[in-house]
């Protein structure tokens, strides 16, 4: 089983506490889905800053800063797709970007 690293991008932070609990409970639910795949369900992120090759130092991370990560196991990138097609920060209106983490 190969790795993939999920990057979360965007999606709408809950107002209000059933809101959050709503969201808590679809995360939870997937991740449970998911199983074994989950190697590190990951966490949400704060707000990034970019490290340009010039030394000098952007805000708010470009122009899809991430929003979390997670790390999970996948047979192949088809699976992999299949898995994030599932996400809850899709229903926030977020993205997630995948990329086979490769063993060194």
């Amino acid at each position: 089983m190969a790795k993939y690293l999920f990057v979360y991008h965007g999606g709408e932070e809950p107002e209000t506490e059933a809101e959050l609990k709503e969201m808590l409970d679809a995360w939870g639910a997937w991740m449970g889905a998911l199983g074994a795949a989950v190697i590190d369900g990951g966490n949400p992120v704060g707000a990034a800053v970019t490290v340009n090759s010039d030394g000098s130092v952007s805000d708010n991370g470009g122009s899809n800063p991430a929003s979390g990560y997670g790390l999970f196991e996948a047979a192949d990138q088809s699976d992999a797709i299949a898995k994030a097609k599932a996400c809850p920060i899709l229903a926030a209106g977020g993205t997630v970007e995948l990329a086979e983490a490769i063993d060194m």
